[in-house]
């Protein structure tokens, strides 16, 4: 049996990004007929139409569902779809799509085909093309990258780009474990299962820079120091790979 993926879109009020993105998606995924290929939106607390454009989608696309939140957070959103999820690799990716498609069958290879548990899109790896990003976030990212780094002594650089994907095997052991249900969702998950021994693959990426983007830097820098200190000074929890938290 080909192995099943399911690709996760968290979005908040994004009725009109929504359709295109889906549809570009769908039609990318139309070219790797070897897997199995869900898309999930997961809606989480949209006020606006976004609910009834993702279902317009699921009618039209049969690929696609909606998962919807009437709570806010994009780590809410990300725990509850790939817990959820009966998919042997759970994917997320950002609704702006500033990674390009063309890294998506890397990060699943990595997971289904070479024994790595985490596959994460980085902006900061060797090879990696950034474009548009405006020098403050540049500078922002790469002083938090070497902020967890030291205090964390992680392998992996970029912890916050939106293209990742896990194995069912992980999700089910990390997930459980992470506190965050915002931004910091992403760093926190990382770095336990770095901690716990899973395997994680960092893949340079090409990624072009939303100007619409809404993350909030000075606020999301904030919650995520908060974050690390409690990672720190509380414990950093510990998985077993049995898919139980240890």
């Amino acid at each position: 049996m080909p192995v099943s993926v399911e690709v996760v879109i968290p979005v908040l009020n994004e009725e009109r990004q929504l359709p295109e993105s889906v549809r570009k998606l769908n039609d990318f995924l139309g070219h790797y007929p070897e897997r199995d290929w869900r898309i999930v939106i997961a809606d989480n607390g949209s006020t606006d139409r976004t609910p009834s454009v993702a279902q317009e989608l699921s009618r039209e696309l049969p690929a696609v569902r909606l998962l919807r939140l009437e709570q806010r957070g994009r780590g809410r959103a990300l725990k509850q779809a790939w817990l959820g999820s009966k998919a042997d690799v759970r994917c997320y990716m950002d609704v702006d799509l500033s990674t390009e498609l063309r890294f998506l069958p890397d990060m699943v290879t990595a997971i289904a085909d070479q024994g790595f548990d985490i596959a994460i899109g980085s902006r900061l790896a060797r090879g990696s093309v950034v474009v548009g990003r405006p020098l403050k976030r540049e500078i922002t990212s790469r002083g938090y990258s070497a902020l967890f780094r030291t205090m964390f002594f992680t392998k992996f650089k970029d912890a916050q780009c939106g293209f990742k994907a896990v194995s069912a095997e992980a999700a089910a052991a990390i997930l459980p474990l992470v506190k965050d249900n915002g931004w910091f969702f992403d760093t926190e998950m990382l770095i336990i299962g770095q901690h716990s021994g899973f395997r994680i693959r960092e893949i340079p990426v090409k990624w072009i820079d939303d100007p619409d983007s809404r993350v909030k830097i000075l606020k999301t820098a904030i919650e995520d120091v908060k974050g690390l200190l409690r990672l720190r000074f509380g414990g950093t929890p510990r998985a077993d790979r049995r898919g139980r938290p240890g």
